[in-house]
């Protein structure tokens, strides 16, 4: 009886393994591993801007099913001792894709990672890192960043990308930054120093941007944006156009990095030059006692703003609700 029970179970054995060996087991494999962890996120290769700043560029601003959450750039850093990430992604897969190109450039390990601050797309990626090269490895973040992305925002940022993606990135887990980054401070690298900048409130309460110093590269976060609107509902218009004048005092003539956008010289004027036309009407109109109605109909008129309103990316669904943010800082500011 044990003999036959033998038998059977080695029929079933090998039963088993022709089903799975077959084309399609295998994609019903691969089917329901996408359905438990998102499909993988198409290569964007690294450009190189500076000495040791790389750079995968994301053109679109926005998570869709179709991108797949590739919404914001991934930019790192060679050093002669590894590979320092700045902002990691929005999901576990894109921060896989980020690897792969990185290691078209170097075979070197990534050593260390920074997120700029608690919105998702800036470091849901993350988990690839840790993964594939170390659970210890030290991730930097803003304080008050490092607490919200442990609490509340952390989970919420992971199920609205699954939601916005339709889960392409599904199977992403949160986690969060380990060591503190305050403002002054120099982390060495080998060869590269990287300096931590925080001004207050700006884009987030817990902005940071990192210095290359050796490059003159200044990666800024979500502080300022090439061609998106930028999302200030935690943020603060005054704060950012302080974060900018003191960027631009102490530090001088930079090559600004976004996290959304193409890097130039000229960034922080630029997009300075797009908040203002907002901000600043905002204030003439809390001045001249005029409603938020006919602020916006000014916002839309003024230069500053009209220009950018047709190529620039989230423009038409997101100007209202901005410059009511504005409207209403304008108006705790002046009283």
């Amino acid at each position: 009886m044990a003999a036959r029970s033998r038998r059977q179970a080695l029929k079933w054995i090998a039963g088993a393994s022709a089903i799975m060996l077959a084309p399609q087991a295998m994609q019903f494999a691969s089917a329901a591993e996408d359905f438990f962890k998102g499909p993988p996120v198409k290569d964007i290769p690294a450009k190189q801007i500076s000495k040791h700043v790389w750079l995968i560029y994301s053109p679109d601003g926005f998570p869709t099913p179709e991108n797949r959450g590739m919404m914001a750039n991934v930019t790192f850093v060679v050093t002669s001792k590894g590979v320092v990430i700045l902002d990691t992604g929005a999901s576990l897969q894109i921060g896989e894709m980020a690897i792969r190109m990185i290691k078209k450039v170097t075979d070197k390990p990534v050593i260390a990672i920074f997120n700029s601050h608690y919105h998702g797309d800036h470091f849901l990626g993350n988990q690839a890192f840790i993964e594939t090269y170390s659970k210890v490895m030290p991730i930097y973040a803003h304080p008050y960043s490092i607490k919200q992305i442990k609490g509340i925002e952390g989970n919420a940022w992971r199920n609205l990308m699954e939601r916005w993606t339709n889960q392409a990135t599904a199977g992403t887990k949160v986690i969060p930054p380990t060591h503190d980054a305050n403002h002054g401070d120099v982390f060495h690298f080998g060869d590269v120093r990287i300096k931590v900048h925080h001004h207050g409130t700006a884009h987030t309460p817990g902005d940071i941007c990192m210095q290359v110093i050796e490059d003159k590269v200044t990666y800024v976060g979500d502080i300022a944006m090439g061609n998106r609107i930028a999302n200030i509902d935690d943020g603060s218009y005054v704060g950012t156009f302080k974060a900018y004048k003191n960027l631009q005092a102490t530090e001088g003539d930079q090559l600004w990095v976004p996290g959304h956008g193409e890097p130039s010289k000229q960034l922080l004027n630029e997009y300075g030059e797009f908040l203002a036309g907002i901000y600043d009407t905002c204030v003439k109109a809390v001045k001249d006692g005029q409603d938020l109605s006919v602020a916006k109909s000014l916002v839309l008129k003024d230069p500053r703003v009209s220009k950018r309103a047709k190529t620039m990316q989230g423009f038409d669904g997101n100007i209202g609700k901005y410059t009511s943010l504005a409207y209403l800082e304008a108006e705790k500011e002046a009283f």
